[in-house]
C-alpha cells in the first residue's frame, strides 16, 4: 500500500475521485490535475468538466499516507471540522457526499484513504497588524470552545512523556541518528520530558488545532480561514497560541498578548499557562525529529532532509535540544524563588 501511495498516478488520482464524486460516473474531470505542495499526504487539485453545485468546477483531493491515522482518527477530524463549520468558524471542512452515504473518507481500490475538498482562496501572511492579531485570537476563542465541548478519544494528548516517546521509539529504530550522538540525544529529550511534566499538572487538555502556523491561515477579505487540522489533538489553549507567534522576544510577547487580548472577548485564558512555551517548542523539536524519521522511506522526505543521517545534522539538534532544557531549568528556578516569569 505504501508503494503505491508513493506512486499515484494521475489516473489513480482522477479515477479515485471521479468515482467519489458519482458512483454512477456521471461526474467527469477534465484531465487537469495539480498537486499541491504537502510533505506526508498527497494533495491534487482537480478540475471537472461541469462546476458542481455549491462548489464550483475544482475540488481538492487530500489522499492520506497510510497507517499514519487509523480511520476512527481521520472521522475524528472531519467531525470536528463539521462542528466547527456549524458553530460559523471558518475552516474549511470535507465535502459531505449524498452519492457516498454522507460520509466524508474515501478509499481508493488499492486501500488509501482520502477525502474531497472544496477549493478556497486566499493568501498566506507573513506579518499581522494589530486588529489581525485581535481577530485571530477571538477565533481561537471560538474554536476552543468547540474544542472544549467534547474530548477526542482517537486523537493524540499532547502530555510530555506521551508526545515524545513514539518519536524516540522511530527515531531510536530508525537507524538515521549518529550512533556517536543517540546516548546524548536521547538524555537530553528525556531530560526535556522530566523538566516539562510539571507544567501540565492543573492544565485542562481539549481540542485544538494542534499546529496553527502561519501557513495554515489563509487570508481572504473578511479575515483568516483556518486549513489543515490533519493535527488535530488534546492540548493545552497555549498550543495553538505559541504555534501563530513563535518568537521569543519582545515584539513576539507583544503580539500574543493583542492574540490573548481577542481570545479573552470570547474565552477565559490561563495565563499561568504562557510559562509551558518552552517546553511546547522543545516537545515539538524532538517529536518533529521522529515525525521525519518514520517518513523517510518517502523519497520527498529524503529528497527535502538530505542532511537527516549526518552527524552534524544531530550535534546541532542535540545541543538545540540540550538548551531548551536549560532554558526549562532556569525557568523552574526562578518559579521557585517566586520571580515572575
Amino acid at each position: 500500500m505504501l508503494q503505491d501511495f508513493f506512486s499515484l498516478t494521475p489516473d489513480a488520482v482522477l479515477g479515485a475521485v471521479e468515482l467519489a464524486l458519482d458512483p454512477s460516473g456521471l461526474v467527469r474531470a477534465t484531465g487537469r490535475c495539480f498537486a499541491h505542495a504537502s510533505m506526508e499526504n498527497r494533495v491534487y487539485e482537480i478540475e471537472l468538466e461541469e462546476p458542481l453545485p455549491g462548489l464550483g468546477q475544482r475540488v481538492i483531493a487530500k489522499f492520506y499516507l497510510p497507517r499514519r491515522w487509523s480511520q476512527p482518527a481521520l472521522h475524528e477530524e472531519h467531525l470536528s471540522l463539521q462542528e466547527l463549520q456549524e458553530a460559523e468558524i471558518p475552516v474549511v471542512a470535507p465535502i459531505c457526499l449524498a452519492g457516498a452515504g454522507g460520509q466524508t473518507l474515501h478509499k481508493t481500490d488499492f486501500g488509501v484513504f482520502f477525502s474531497l475538498f472544496p477549493k478556497v482562496g486566499g493568501r498566506v501572511l507573513e506579518e499581522l497588524s494589530e486588529e489581525q492579531l485581535l481577530q485571530v485570537g477571538r477565533l481561537l476563542g471560538r474554536i476552543h470552545n468547540v474544542g472544549a465541548s467534547r474530548p477526542a478519544p482517537h486523537r493524540p494528548r499532547l502530555i510530555p512523556a506521551d508526545y515524545l516517546e513514539p518519536a524516540l521509539e522511530a527515531l531510536s529504530v530508525s537507524g538515521l541518528v549518529d550512533i556517536q550522538l543517540w546516548s546524548r540525544f536521547e538524555r537530553a529529550a528525556r531530560a526535556l520530558s522530566t523538566a516539562a511534566a510539571p507544567l501540565w499538572e492543573s492544565v485542562p487538555l481539549h481540542r485544538v488545532h494542534g499546529d496553527c502556523h502561519g501557513g495554515n491561515l489563509l487570508w481572504q477579505p473578511s479575515g483568516p480561514v483556518f486549513l489543515d487540522f490533519d493535527d488535530l489533538m488534546m492540548a493545552p489553549a497555549v498550543q495553538d497560541l505559541w504555534m501563530v507567534i513563535r518568537g521569543r522576544d519582545a515584539e513576539a510577547q507583544q503580539q500574543r498578548a493583542t492574540i490573548l487580548e481577542g481570545y479573552q472577548q470570547i474565552r477565559t485564558f490561563d495565563f499561568r499557562s504562557l510559562r509551558m512555551i518552552e517546553a511546547l517548542r522543545g516537545l515539538r523539536m524532538v517529536h518533529y525529529a521522529g515525525w521525519v524519521a518514520r517518513r523517510y522511506a518517502d523519497p520527498i522526505f529524503q529528497r527535502t532532509f538530505p542532511d537527516f543521517p549526518s552527524y552534524a545534522h544531530w550535534a546541532d539538534e542535540t545541543a538545540t535540544i540540550e538548551e531548551q532544557v536549560g532554558l526549562l531549568q532556569a525557568q523552574h528556578g526562578r518559579l521557585h524563588l517566586g520571580s515572575p516569569d
